[in-house]
């Protein structure tokens, strides 16, 4: 196979949006709640912000990978062209592109993903119910830290820490809230594993 990676272009969202369904109507993971034009439209938009991917051959796209800052937000080979290469090109590239490191969303259900990316270096980092995506399907947080790692963990954390001091923030706002229209003081420490925060 000769197997060509090219950066995508706004007219690329057509073949993008064909991919993008038949890949995610193959694997093991819940079907997408978009029908195939709105995933076209949305493409649209997302290949002039992101930095999207495309492997060709012979002129026929075989799969894309679409990155943001620290994110590699999709991934999709065609089904006929799974298992040869397609996939470990794009990933490949976008490393080569995030040497920092980066994180990925993939379903619980995917397990052939899952093994994908757990045999390039990446690591579950977290688990959820799915109430935050549109499928409402548990997924898994992945990451890959990148050319230094202890950089890359450091920067977990404090992205971690801010988000807790948001948070915090917002309970101490609501306390002070509570307290002012019940006339009673109100405690805004909450229990983390077994420990006041």
């Amino acid at each position: 196979m000769a197997l060509t990676l090219r950066r995508g272009r706004t007219g690329d969202a057509a073949v993008l949006a064909a991919v993008h369904v038949a890949a995610r109507r193959a694997a093991p993971m819940p079907d997408g709640v978009h029908p195939e034009h709105e995933v076209r439209a949305w493409l649209g938009g997302r290949l002039a912000q992101d930095e999207v991917w495309l492997a060709e051959e012979a002129g026929r796209t075989l799969g894309y990978a679409r990155l943001t800052a620290s994110w590699l937000d999709d991934l999709y080979v065609l089904p006929g062209a799974q298992g040869a290469g397609v996939g470990s090109a794009l990933l490949a590239r976008a490393l080569a592109r995030r040497p920092e490191g980066l994180c990925l969303w993939v379903f619980e259900s995917n397990h052939p993903a899952r093994a994908f990316y757990a045999a390039r270096g990446f690591v579950e980092l977290e688990r959820t119910d799915g109430a935050d995506n549109e499928e409402r399907e548990p997924d898994v947080r992945m990451a890959w830290p990148g050319e230094d790692p202890a950089r890359f963990w450091a920067r977990l954390h404090a992205e971690l820490a801010d988000d807790v001091r948001v948070v915090t923030d917002d309970l101490a706002r609501r306390a002070r809230a509570l307290s002012r229209a019940s006339g009673r003081p109100f405690s805004a420490s909450v229990q983390v594993s077994g420990e006041n925060v």
